[in-house]
């Protein structure tokens, strides 16, 4: 099931796909129009501390600012489940940002995008290299 806004699919985006799409990577073209993007909080102050450190400050504040309305709600239960996802895929070394991020993907019922290699073989997963 996808969540639909505008007559638009919704996918939930983790930094990588954030990132990618800031940087104009050719491979996340295709998701940086016409899709309603969710992420979290959390995702956006990954992606901001990537780019400032990368040297593309202006970039930051921009899709920061962009992005800021498309945030969802962290509840203390996404958390938890968050938090017990992680642990059972110890071996996969997710972070815990990235853990949250698919864990609210899951609850919400939307396709997670993402190119981290470690969600590759998992269900509800959108993987673009």
């Amino acid at each position: 099931m996808n969540h639909v806004k505008d007559g638009n699919k919704s996918l939930f985006y983790d930094t990588y796909a954030l990132c990618a799409i800031a940087l104009a990577e050719q491979s996340y073209k295709e998701f940086s129009q016409g899709i309603d993007i969710q992420t979290s909080l959390m995702n956006l102050y990954e992606l901001y501390y990537i780019l400032i450190k990368e040297g593309h400050e202006e970039t930051a504040e921009r899709i920061f600012n962009q992005l800021l309305s498309s945030c969802i709600s962290i509840t203390p239960d996404i958390l938890k489940s968050s938090a017990k996802f992680r642990k059972g895929n110890i071996k996969l070394k997710l972070s815990y940002i990235d853990c949250l991020g698919y864990t609210i993907a899951k609850n919400i019922g939307i396709k997670f995008l993402t190119g981290d290699e470690g969600f590759r073989d998992l269900d509800n997963v959108l993987f673009i290299k």
